[in-house]
Formats: structure tokens, C-alpha cells, sequence
């Protein structure tokens, strides 16, 4: 039985805004480009192998894999080198606001790739969303710009472009996951060639810079590996994929949005993080426009949602959980 659209948000709105906390489990042991390569590099032999299992047929025909090649790079690929490149000038904060343009990002590249029409809900509902992720951050971004303001870090522009070149790779890698689709319906298949691909690129990346490939030296550094390669990778990312299959990528992208307010209620639990007025207030605008945009009527037929991932995702998280 196919699993719920709603339930697809939840689980990778869940997922994904944990994996703020994970990623500090790999700080400082192993360089950020090369913690990449090994975070895709077990998703997708994990993805291979589910397939395998499977009976699939693990090759992918030349039009599929080069739709595969280019959606892979974008998502798994520059996106990641450009954010892990972007934290080293820029607050992580300032980059989470950064990714909120995404809800703009992929209704315009939607716009230029696939054609699909632009409404004023679209950027009624985003730039809601983008107010309230300003406001969860406005604390930690004021303090980024009054230390630049002070001659602090001389890199912010580079750090910036960085991000903006991070958010618009991802939005392109969301649109083209329909293309994706439209020659191979496998999501996981085509996932685990996509990671695959993004994974060669950032290790080409790692070895043009220097960055050393070092075993992974404590338990602590395995466990944020695994967490985020198996749910913040394989399970989140095959819930994402297939809500833009079902919705289309500029609702999906809406999980990016509650993906802030979900590592600030976690900071809260983890972390004896003590939100104010304005943090509340921004993530109620979150969470508000999420709701506004996703009530808005699908674009895309219901019959779509039907088809043959879901079932496929539903049992990968079974198996995970």
C-alpha cells in the first residue's frame, strides 16, 4: 500500500532536521569534502544492494543516465562541496536562511526547464516562509553581519555566493528528478545511481584541493556516518523523491522550511536552547506557509501518485525502523 503524501513530508521533515545534530558527530576527525564521499558512497552501495535484492536490473539505459548524471551532480554533488565550502566563512544559520530561497528557486527553474506555470501563491507562501526562517535566525545572523561589519571576516562574499550557488544546485537537482522519471521510474535505482555520481565529483573535488581520505577514527564519527547515510540519505531523500514525483518539486521543497524549526526544537531537547518571542513567532510563520502553499491544488495529476516507488519506500522504512 502505497504510504501517504503527509507522512512522506513528516518522516523527511524528521529526518532531515536532525541530521543538524549528526553532522556535529563528524566535526573535526575527517575533512568536511571527503565525510561527503563516504556519507553518499555507503547510501548508494546500501541503494544498490536494496536493489539487487530487489531483482532489479541495475543498469540504467544511456537517455535515463544522463538525466541521472546531471541530477546526481547538482544534488549529491556541487550542492554539498558548495555548502561545506560556504560554513567554513559563513554561520550555518545565515546558510539554513540561504537554502529557505529554495521555495523560489524551484518554481523558476521549474518554470524554465519543464515549462509549469508561475502563481502569486507561489511567492506569497515563500516569501512568508523566508520571514519566518529570518526570524528563527535573526539572533545568529545579526551577530554574523555585525562581526563582518567590524572587518571580521574578509570571505563573506565568497562564502555567499557559495551558499546561492549550493541552493540553486539543489533546486536544479529537484526539477530534473522528473526528467529522471520520465526514463527510469525506479526512484531507488536512480537514486543510488545519482549518489553515485555525486559522490565522484565531490571526491574529484576532495583530491584537487588536498583534502587526505583518513579511516574514520572513533565510534562517534561511524555513528553520525551511518545515521546519515542510511535515514538522512537513502530513507529521506526516496520520501523527498517521491513527494516531487506526487506534488511536484515546489511544494516538496516546503521541507526545507520546517527543516529549521525542527533542529531548533531539537536544540531545545538537546541542547538547553531557550527560544525567544521573535524564534517563536518565526517558526509559527514557517510552519504557516508550509501549510498555505501545501493546501494549494496539486499540479500534477492524481494517478501519479500511484505509481510503483511508494510501495517501495514504504518498505524501506519499515526495514529501517
Amino acid at each position: 500500500m502505497p504510504m501517504p503524501s503527509p507522512l512522506l513530508f513528516v518522516v523527511a521533515c524528521l529526518i532531515w532536521g536532525s541530521t543538524f545534530w549528526a553532522i556535529t558527530l563528524q566535526l573535526g576527525d575527517v575533512p568536511p569534502a571527503v565525510s561527503v564521499v563516504y556519507r553518499f558512497a555507503l547510501a548508494s552501495a546500501v541503494l544498490f544492494v536494496w536493489c539487487k535484492l530487489r531483482g532489479d536490473k541495475l543498469m540504467l539505459s544511456w537517455r535515463a543516465q544522463r538525466w541521472t548524471i546531471v541530477q546526481g551532480c547538482a544534488t549529491f554533488g556541487l550542492s554539498y562541496i558548495c555548502t561545506y565550502s560556504a560554513e567554513q566563512y559563513l554561520v550555518s544559520a545565515l546558510v539554513a536562511v540561504l537554502f529557505a530561497l529554495m521555495v523560489f528557486w524551484n518554481p523558476l527553474i521549474s518554470r524554465v526547464i519543464l515549462g509549469t506555470p508561475l502563481g502569486w501563491r507561489t511567492w506569497a507562501a515563500g516569501s512568508v516562509a523566508v520571514s519566518g526562517v529570518i526570524l528563527l535566525f535573526y539572533q545568529s545572523i545579526g551577530g554574523a553581519l555585525r562581526d563582518i561589519m567590524a572587518g571580521g571576516e574578509g570571505h563573506f562574499l565568497l562564502g555567499l555566493i557559495l551558499a546561492l550557488v549550493a541552493t540553486i544546485a539543489s533546486s536544479v537537482g529537484n526539477v530534473l528528478v522528473v526528467k529522471v522519471r520520465q526514463q527510469a521510474p525506479n526512484v531507488l535505482l536512480t537514486m543510488a545511481w545519482g549518489m553515485l555520481w555525486g559522490t565522484l565529483l565531490v571526491a574529484l573535488w576532495a583530491l584537487a584541493t588536498g583534502e587526505r581520505f583518513v579511516a574514520p577514527p572513533t565510534p562517534r564519527y561511524w555513528a553520525g556516518l551511518i545515521y546519515l547515510s542510511l535515514f538522512g540519505s537513502v530513507i529521506a531523500f526516496a520520501c523527498f523523491f517521491t513527494l516531487i514525483d506526487r506534488i511536484g518539486s515546489d511544494k516538496a521543497v516546503y521541507i526545507g522550511v520546517v527543516t529549521p524549526v525542527i533542529s531548533v526544537l531539537l536544540s531545545i531537547r538537546l541542547e538547553d536552547f531557550r527560544p525567544g518571542i521573535l524564534e517563536c513567532v518565526g517558526m509559527l510563520l514557517c510552519l504557516g506557509s508550509v501549510a498555505w502553499a501545501l493546501k494549494a491544488p496539486s499540479r500534477r495529476a492524481a494517478p501519479a501518485a500511484e505509481r510503483e516507488p511508494a510501495p517501495a519506500v514504504s518498505i524501506l522504512l519499515k526495514k529501517a525502523s
